[in-house]
């Protein structure tokens, strides 16, 4: 073990006076005259507060030795700091590995409140806290010129009466994206502005989504993030995010005006706008693993600060503890597959996510997280735990429990797969949908049994514990994977440019080329991909749940074929907005499908269906129909070479009562999907309740738009196909 006395970091001119403070809130908090400093090292023998001056090679450390610590904070406040100033922590005390104690006062550490994160993390083996090659022998050269340090920040800001949207989930339609990927190519964002956050906030941007029917942005990571050295080593940057180091910091180098805290007003103008146009702003979170990685990884600030407090250490790989009589073991538990676990049911990391979260919504108004890779967060001792700790105070507290919370429900390991498991007011995302979308239109699958599942809300996974059916966030794709247009366009992943020799990325992408793999100038190949891109989008619009839309999708974004293109910070990633191959047929579509659903509450129902009347002598609110006209029997469900059906969605009246208690009522309407590679006849139903009708959206050139239908008529449903009837 070794130890570092304080006198080994004073020298001359290098120390300064410091008051004593106090110990809450954690971080750096501003005042006029003097800002407090507050950072958790319990086992910590020394704490400095280190303030930086002046840039590279000149930059000037005066460090403070903290004298005060009270419930395992120290803390203190230095007089004169002005915001914009970077700071950092250096923390001595025992060098035991494997009792997961790795202090090491050379290596300047982030704090882990910090609201503003200025520079990046730079390659060398000054940042790693041990000596490679050596893992068990500390490390003494100096890191601060190659680490991020965090800034002080005055949080004042006029929000001018700004006030969340919040819009109910079933009125809730969910756009994905990046916020660099989003305008970095946008010809009527100024170019100063492409790739921020002030870039989203143009009208440009705004309008778009707004007239496409967009109600909330679910922003890829914004925390400040790091790019892992292996990537950076290989000349590539971490572009997705999903590698965070400062969980209340606005990623700065999305930020137009600097990293000095100019990021957090920035940040916050863009909630404004985006709020001022009704649209609700979602974080996508990291909370399950840092930028720390393994062991064997850099110190940058939780590892300095207190191992074993932040991750699961000492325990064996596969998930299971030690014997009480084993010898520790300097090993990670990791269910996130990034080298480490943060260890949610420890108090302290728990309340760094509970103030993360808080801050975010009070400070920052956001609307609400999709939190990745949720089951990572829910478990005790190593099992997924539907009353972990962390579910249960998220559910009780006044501020988290009534903002949007998307899990993703599952991690890294076999047993983190819960879909479907999450307690109220969690929603999921729903892979169930998107792997059962894929396969209807490409023609797999198990017939069309499963598919109906899928349209109407999934109540095989949500019914049962009382969840209504917005608690499905249905999605075709997403970052990680195809875009819409490659989904079409390629059986494999190209993944080459990746560096990886094609072999990260899933194999699974249960896609179809449509005859030719990637680009290709053959007519009916192209014409089969847009009508299979508008079929899917046109599935995903209209299915009850909440519809998750990717940037792009709508437009054709193409990533060439790549499925993991995390690390492709360029034009395989960002959108193209050029007309000329925009693909401007999707977006139309897309556009119809999402007015159709946002004008007609039939079509975006709370309730689960029950398939019987809403009223005595009505139809039911829902019928699944052959084309022959009938219902669909069991035998029909059972018929896999059955590869069309129609969804009859009754508005008259509808389950759920309108605001006081009125009975409503809306249109009906009748949904054909038709996958299968030939023309299907299909008989509409002869009733009372709908005796004419009006094709409202279609994918099918032989039956546009506008065209009137009669009960009882014949219509002929082209291969591959969308046909949406409405009552007249």
């Amino acid at each position: 073990m070794v130890r570092v006395t304080p006198g080994m970091w004073e020298r001359e001119g290098e120390t300064a006076a410091i008051w004593p403070g106090r110990n809450y809130p954690l971080g750096a908090t501003w005042a006029p005259e003097a800002t407090n400093f507050a950072v958790h090292a319990p086992q910590a023998t020394h704490v400095w507060v280190c303030l930086l001056d002046g840039e590279g090679d000149t930059a000037r450390e005066t460090r403070h030795l903290l004298t005060e610590q009270s419930l395992g904070i120290w803390h203190g406040a230095v007089p004169g700091v002005t915001p914009g100033t970077r700071y950092g922590f250096r923390a001595n005390g025992p060098w035991e590995p494997e009792r997961g104690l790795r202090f090491n006062p050379a290596k300047l550490l982030l704090d882990p409140y910090a609201r503003a994160v200025s520079g990046d993390l730079a390659v060398d083996p000054a940042i790693f806290g041990y000596t490679l090659g050596s893992p068990e022998e500390r490390d003494d050269a100096d890191s601060a010129a190659y680490v991020p340090h965090g800034v002080v920040v005055d949080d004042a800001f006029d929000w001018e009466g700004d006030a969340p949207p919040r819009h109910r989930w079933r009125d809730t339609v969910v756009y994905e994206l990046h916020v660099k990927g989003m305008t970095a190519l946008h010809d009527r964002v100024p170019e100063e502005l492409r790739g921020t956050y002030a870039g989203l906030a143009t009208p440009a941007v705004i309008d778009y989504l707004s007239d496409l029917g967009v109600t909330a942005v679910e922003l890829l990571p914004v925390h400040q993030f790091l790019t892992e050295p292996s990537v950076a080593e290989r000349g590539q940057v971490n572009y997705w995010g999903y590698n965070s180091i400062g969980y209340f910091a606005p990623h700065h180098p999305y930020s137009s005006a600097g990293d000095r805290g100019q990021q957090v007003a920035e940040f916050k103008q863009m909630v404004k706008a985006f709020h001022a146009a009704g649209i609700e702003v979602i974080l996508d979170v990291v909370y399950n693993h840092t930028a720390e990685a393994g062991p064997l990884g850099p110190t940058l600030s939780f590892r300095g600060l207190d191992d074993s407090i932040y991750y699961r250490v000492g325990e064996d790989p596969e998930g299971e503890a030690p014997a009480p009589d084993a010898e520790p073991q300097d090993v990670y538990w990791d269910v996130s597959g990034c080298g480490n676990t943060v260890d949610a049911a420890h108090p302290m990391a728990l309340r760094l996510i509970l103030d993360s979260l808080r801050y975010w919504v009070d400070e920052m108004h956001v609307d609400g997280f999709r939190f990745d890779l949720m089951s990572a967060l829910t478990r005790t001792d190593h099992e997924v735990d539907m009353h972990s700790d962390l579910l249960t105070t998220i559910g009780q507290d006044p501020v988290l429990r009534h903002v949007k919370l998307i899990a993703e429900p599952w991690d890294a390991s076999m047993d983190g797969y819960r879909v479907g498991g999450f307690p109220p007011p969690w929603v999921e995302w729903n892979d169930h949908f998107r792997d059962t979308v894929r396969d209807f239109w490409r023609g797999h699958g198990d017939g069309i049994r499963t598919l109906a599942t899928r349209l109407a809300g999934s109540s095989d996974l949500y019914a049962d514990d009382g969840r209504s059916p917005y608690a499905s966030v249905n999605f075709v794709t997403a970052h990680d994977g195809f875009t819409l247009r490659d989904l079409v366009s390629y059986d494999h992943k190209h993944n080459e440019a990746n560096g990886e020799d094609n072999r990260d990325g899933t194999d699974n992408n249960r896609s179809w080329n449509c005859g030719a793999e990637g680009g290709t100038d053959d007519p009916d190949v192209l014409a089969l991909r847009h009508r299979q891109a508008a079929n899917l989008m046109a599935t995903l619009c209209l299915s009850n749940g909440v519809p998750m839309i990717t940037a792009g999708d709508e437009r054709g974004r193409t990533q060439g074929g790549n499925n993991n293109a995390f690390c492709q910070d360029n034009e395989i990633s960002w959108i193209d907005w050029r007309p000329d191959d925009a693909w401007l047929d999707i977006y139309e579509l897309t556009r119809a499908a999402l007015r159709l659903r946002r004008e007609h509450p039939a079509l975006r129902q709370r309730h689960w269906f029950e398939g019987r009347p809403t009223m005595r002598g009505g139809p039911k609110d829902l019928a699944w129909l052959h084309p022959s006209g009938r219902e669909m029997t069991e035998e029909d469900w059972h018929d896999d070479g059955l590869h069309a059906v129609g969804m009859f969605v009754s508005g008259s009246p509808l389950r759920s009562p309108g605001p006081r208690g009125e009975q409503l009522r809306d249109k009906s309407f009748m949904i054909w999907l038709n996958a299968s590679p030939e023309v299907v006849d299909v008989m509409l139903p002869e009733n009372e309740w709908v005796n004419a009708g009006e094709v409202v959206l279609s994918t099918d050139p032989g039956l546009p738009t506008g065209k009137p239908v009669t009960a009882g008529e014949k219509i002929t449903v082209d291969a591959r196909t969308v046909v949406v009837l409405r009552q007249t």
